[in-house]
């Protein structure tokens, strides 16, 4: 990644696996009598597995770092650090202007060329800061002394598509920034077709990556709405296929959710869904959200010697079991790419149906 002054807009490439997972929200009668006095109707979902671009533009202007302006007297200053600005803010107005581009900060400041009142964001606070610009004996314009980005992209994998709502999920865990490992605020953001090139192989201690290509960029699959801890949710523009599973799977709750073998579903050669072989080897007793619900085991021999096992685009990857949308893939373990975690459909349906 390229960071550069705030004098010019970064735009990070960021690895993303999108993968979303269902979840039913009411099981099935366990017994003859139960189902007599209760007949209920299971969600369905179409699973992903497809290899698809995230496009990204953040709400405000994230801080990414601090740098020291060298003045026109020859001191070296940082306004921002000064004035109390951190790494992980987001910059939302300045003097009463709202921002949401690096330009646009580099605009207003030079344009003021004086104090500043700066509204930003830190966490769950909103805070008013004010500072004084530096004009930079490098080049003569007027600096805060901050790196900021306002975009960002990658590839991941598609975990759902909801026939019913036109609603997706993806990833199974919040699109976060590689600096500050904060999760980015969604401006306005587009899923599209991505096509995958090559796959660099995992090994313990150094972590594989799927590298993907952008296509049909001018034709989008849908809107992204919500960046979340739980996975990427947004609206499609029209249906979405699977070629391994011609019709939708009922969702499972994490209660049917067993050790044992299991499939995933995942892209990595060109734009082709496969389906590979899974060991469920621990399902985690939840009564609250979490990416870590279970930890699953790679078993297929195919999967292995191509991949190595789980790597960085494939979160998100649906996971099936007995014929259920159980879950999606999350994180590899650094040390055994053939293990990883995954997180209950469930959890990320509730995720995508809050508004």
């Amino acid at each position: 990644m390229k960071h550069v002054n705030i004098l010019k807009a970064v735009i990070p490439f960021a690895c993303l696996v999108i993968i979303v997972a269902l979840i039913g929200l009411i099981s099935m009668p366990e017994s003859v009598d139960e189902a007599s006095t209760a007949i209920v109707s299971e969600r369905v979902l179409i699973p992903g597995g497809n290899s698809v671009g995230v496009k990204m533009d953040v709400k405000g202007v994230l801080i990414v770092g601090l740098e020291e302006i060298e003045s026109e007297n020859g001191e070296f200053v940082n306004p921002g650090l000064n004035a109390g600005l951190q790494i992980g803010d987001t910059i939302l107005e300045i003097n009463g202007i709202k921002v949401y581009r690096a330009q646009e900060v580099i605009q207003t400041v030079n344009e003021i060329r004086g104090s500043l009142k700066l509204k930003i964001q830190r966490k769950e606070q909103t805070l008013n800061i004010k500072l004084d610009p530096v004009k930079s004996a490098h080049d003569g314009t007027y600096k805060l002394g901050v790196w900021v980005k306002d975009k960002t992209a990658g590839i991941g994998t598609l975990t759902f598509y909801d026939p019913q709502t036109g609603n997706f999920g993806a990833l199974g865990h919040g699109i976060t920034d590689p600096e500050t490992g904060k999760i980015l605020n969604v401006a306005e953001g587009e899923l599209v077709n991505s096509r995958v090139a090559s796959v660099k192989e995992g090994k313990a201690g150094t972590p594989g990556e799927i590298r993907g290509i952008f296509y049909e960029a001018e034709s989008p699959l849908g809107d992204l709405e919500k960046n979340t801890e739980y996975g990427i949710f947004g609206h499609s523009y029209s249906s979405i296929d699977n070629n391994i599973y011609e019709n939708a799977l009922v969702v499972a709750t994490k209660d049917q959710v067993k050790k044992g073998p299991a499939e995933i579903l995942t892209t990595i050669s060109g734009n082709k869904v496969q389906k590979f072989d899974i060991e469920i080897e621990k399902v985690n007793d939840q009564d609250s959200p979490d990416t870590r619900s279970m930890v699953i085991r790679v078993t297929d021999p195919q999967l292995l010697n191509e991949t190595g096992g789980i790597v960085q685009g494939m979160s998100g990857s649906p996971i099936i079991q007995n014929g259920r949308l159980v879950g999606a893939v999350t994180h590899v373990f650094v040390n055994n790419p053939q293990k990883g975690y995954g997180i209950f459909i469930e959890w990320m349906l509730e995720e995508s149906d809050s508004k």
